[in-house]
């Protein structure tokens, strides 16, 4: 009997995704090399207030009650232009989608 080979699907990591044009989302991927970039359970920042300290701040520590998340869907973003890693505090705050 042939021995099946399990191949193992890279764990989806949570990101935030900037876009040429000026969107900031947040969601999970597992390639993010490339133009384009896969999310799944993705969320857009359409405002964050002072206290996140810039969108890297989002990466940092995720949204606060001020900030404005949308709901989670799958998408394919373009034209990316940065691709940063997200804590796991900043991901807990995220799943929250704060909208103030």
């Amino acid at each position: 009997m042939p021995i099946k080979k399990t191949v193992k699907k890279p764990a989806a990591r949570p990101v935030i995704v900037t876009t040429a044009h000026r969107g900031v989302f947040f969601g999970y991927a597992t390639k993010t090399t490339g133009a384009t970039v896969k999310l799944t359970r993705s969320r857009n920042c359409l405002y964050w207030s002072a206290d996140c300290k810039g969108f890297m701040g989002l990466a940092a520590n995720g949204p606060t009650s001020g900030c404005r998340v949308g709901p989670a869907v799958d998408c394919e973003l373009r034209n990316v232009t940065a691709v940063l890693e997200v804590t796991a505090d900043a991901a807990a705050a995220w799943e929250k989608g704060p909208w103030a």
